[in-house]
């Protein structure tokens, strides 16, 4: 079976991909710059210490491997001139990918980021994830790249405080919402199918719905009363002149409501499966 590298297995989006490929059989290493934190969370399960910004570590970890696998994203407090994870980071893993002989980069990007420049919006995080994906696809290593709606996730894991589930006003595009572990069941059907071929895939769920929608499909299903509650967005762009973490979230806030997202995995579902986790079974198992 293939060796894949993993970066990123520790956050909400890697724990569940991470733990798929190693139940389908791949010979998962696991790269962190905490491995003691890391071997807590994965018992068992090879792990080794490495940082995207130090690039001798990379090319110590890459050697040997099949694939290297991407769940990267911005520090939501961080700055553009900062040293940024899919942008100097990324640099380092095509470098080091070429010199190892990587035979696959997998990568985890996203749909909403298509938002850039539409609507006069236009915003760095989404010019770094745009660009990440280009880098991979010049890298001249075979590619595998994800594109995801929102993950169900986001609500349980970053919206719900409390017994408050925290919203933004000006909900209008639907998403279709997909369960971190039925991605994760995709991105093993991927690896399975890749051969040499590169790939590109749309990540979406069963059902599309807007905030509104689906706080109140949350809400009617989750296992303690919560009470919705909504902020304008004019607020939350005001407290984020002094708080770079809620500018990001203002930022992302503002493209979730607006993108005007389709449907678009017709593909996806006839390679690597239909999704079968709805909002409402996702919301009963928490």
């Amino acid at each position: 079976m293939q060796k894949v590298l993993f970066i990123g297995a520790s956050g909400m989006l890697g724990k569940p991909v991470a733990a798929a490929l190693i139940h389908a059989g791949f010979d998962v290493t696991l790269l962190s710059r905490d491995t003691h934190k890391m071997q807590q969370l994965f018992p068992g399960v090879k792990v080794v210490r490495g940082d995207l910004f130090e690039i001798e570590t990379l090319l110590k970890a890459f050697a040997g491997q099949d694939i290297v696998y991407l769940n990267l994203s911005v520090e939501q407090s961080s700055k553009e001139k900062a040293p940024q994870p899919e942008r100097e980071g990324l640099a380092n893993v095509i470098t080091a990918a070429n010199e190892t002989g990587i035979q696959r980069i997998g990568y985890l990007s996203s749909l909403v980021k298509n938002y850039q420049g539409m609507d006069g919006f236009n915003w760095w995080c989404f010019e770094i994830k745009q660009e990440a994906g280009a880098a991979i696809k010049s890298s001249g290593i075979p590619y595998t790249i994800f594109y995801p709606s929102t993950f169900m996730e986001c609500l349980d894991k970053q919206m719900l405080k409390g017994n408050k589930l925290m919203m933004v006003k000006g909900s209008k595009a639907k998403m279709w919402f997909i369960a971190a572990e039925d991605y994760g069941k995709q991105v093993v059907k991927a690896f399975q199918l890749a051969g040499s071929n590169n790939q590109e895939y749309m990540i979406q769920g069963r059902e599309g719905y807007n905030w509104k929608e689906a706080s109140k499909i949350f809400t009617a299903n989750y296992k303690k009363p919560v009470k919705t509650m909504t902020v304008p967005l004019r607020l939350l762009k005001f407290l984020g002149v002094f708080s770079q973490k809620i500018f990001y979230g203002a930022r992302i806030c503002e493209a979730m409501n607006k993108y005007p997202e389709k449907f678009e995995s017709e593909k996806t579902w006839k390679d690597l499966g239909k999704p079968l986790i709805t909002l409402a079974d996702y919301t009963k198992k928490l």
